[in-house]
């Protein structure tokens, strides 16, 4: 593999890690905004709405950040791999213009009606508004994983004069790897979203700000991250987890450090793998637990990388083998966290003021957005050394009249935008919305309004 490919995909690496922080954010919060607002709806007291507004705010911010860094993504197809937009283009622009044309002129639309037309539209227009953007964000999503998903498993095309041409079209968009990584994808946004705003509401409980509110957060955040927390285990990451089995087994054996065929093989809990010598240093085995999770059957077989060609193999399989155990082990803590914190939530609400639960509440904010960056690691490293698996080998799919030099200068003036951007971004979130808190940001949008209600009646 030359430089200017190795260079791409570092550069494509870094720039959909560094903008999917920013999606996995709105899709989480969107569901979150969407129970909010039936709150609302369904008991008529004001701290509900309040509480839309406050998040609606982060949420159109973080919204606008993902939309910029989101634009590079799809122009690289055409500057850093032409040669797999060539290949395979007829079928992964469906995916991707639908995404375009349908769910961002979707939730693009009616955001803004979430924005400036409540006072217009009337509350359940306005709950509408706040239903289509969850359902945009959510249908955004799954045309992007539906595009993700067939590079992972190509269905529904022929082969005609070396390039691919879509046959089936309800073949790709109905690929059944699409509905295990969309749940594990969205549950993951929804823990993402959870964890961001039960750490808020834990801020203003142990600072004693805003206390009505940080207890909706906290109360909100916890029960929401719970159940999809679990989710993410159980069903989402199991379907996940038997149709890598089933299609990229050398994925599997790469994930689960298993250099040699086993019968009855164990899931390692801690261990490093030795490439080099084909074996796990230091491992703790469970053992034939990964026989039964992958094929239901306690001495099932399962592949290990000595049953593949060396040339199958995934590129980097440490860096793939520590992705997977890096998403797998905070999920369990995530469900551990969001466990005892909704236990005492329902022990006579004790976990308003059990600091050292919310001190750990608000310390875990990060670490959904690092689980689902190691998360789609896992899946792009284990793809390899396929960029449409079994059809096309990245190495073939880069563009040719790309130096490495234009590729590095790209990748340097990226990191540099990205940087000012996330600059900005902490500047109006953490600064200008958080750290002023729900009340003051309610207090600002309402005061408008009284002084046009003043004006109407005469006072001005």
């Amino acid at each position: 593999m030359d430089a200017s490919t190795i260079l791409s995909r570092l550069q494509f690496a870094f720039t959909i890690a560094y903008h999917y922080l920013f999606p996995q954010l709105t899709m989480g919060l969107a569901l979150l905004l969407l129970i909010l607002k039936t709150l609302y709806l369904r008991t008529r007291e004001e701290k509900y709405n309040d509480s839309v507004h406050f998040w609606g705010r982060i949420f159109a911010v973080t919204f606008i950040v993902g939309v910029v860094t989101g634009i590079p993504m799809e122009f690289q197809f055409g500057t850093n791999w032409a040669r797999f937009s060539a290949f395979a283009g007829d079928i992964i622009a469906q995916t991707l213009a639908m995404e375009g044309a349908f769910a961002f002129f979707l939730e693009s639309a009616f955001l803004g009606i979430f924005l400036f037309g409540e006072r217009s539209l009337g509350q359940k227009v306005h709950w509408f508004s706040i239903f289509m953007v969850w359902l945009g964000t959510w249908a955004s999503g799954g045309f992007i994983i539906a595009s993700n998903a067939w590079m992972q498993h190509p269905v529904g095309y022929t082969l005609s004069n070396g390039h691919l041409h879509i046959s089936d079209y309800w073949a790709v968009l109905f690929n059944p790897w699409i509905i295990p990584q969309f749940m594990h994808t969205m549950s993951g946004a929804v823990i993402t979203g959870s964890f961001f705003m039960a750490g808020a509401g834990a801020y203003y409980l142990l600072t004693k700000q805003h206390i009505e509110y940080a207890r909706i957060f906290v109360t909100l955040g916890v029960i929401v991250g719970l159940i999809a927390s679990i989710i993410q285990l159980y069903p989402s990451g199991d379907l996940e987890g038997r149709q890598v089995a089933d299609f990229q087994p050398t994925k599997l054996a790469a994930m689960e450090g298993l250099f040699k065929t086993e019968q009855g093989a164990g899931i390692v809990i801690i261990g490093q793998p030795d490439t080099s010598n084909g074996r796990l240093d230091n491992p703790i085995i469970v053992p034939k637990v990964l026989s039964f999770l992958t094929y239901r059957h306690w001495t099932a077989e399962v592949k290990g990388l000595n049953a593949f060609p060396a040339d199958q193999h995934p590129d980097w399989i440490d860096l793939l083998y520590y992705s997977y155990h890096i998403m797998v082990g905070l999920g369990t803590f995530f469900i551990a966290i969001m466990g005892v914190a909704f236990l005492l939530w329902l022990w006579q609400r004790r976990l308003f003021a059990t600091r050292w639960m919310l001190w750990i509440l608000m310390l875990a904010t990060p670490f959904p957005f690092l689980a689902n960056t190691a998360g789609w690691f896992t899946t792009e490293l284990g793809r390899q050394p396929w960029i449409a698996f079994g059809l096309l080998r990245t190495a073939q799919g880069s563009s040719i009249t790309l130096s490495s030099g234009n590729v590095l200068f790209t990748l340097i003036g990226f990191a540099g935008m990205y940087l000012l951007l996330g600059i900005l971004y902490i500047v109006l979130v953490i600064y200008e919305t958080l750290r002023r808190g729900p009340l003051v940001q309610t207090q600002q949008a309402k005061a408008p309004q009284e002084a046009e209600g003043l004006a109407d009646e005469g006072y001005y």
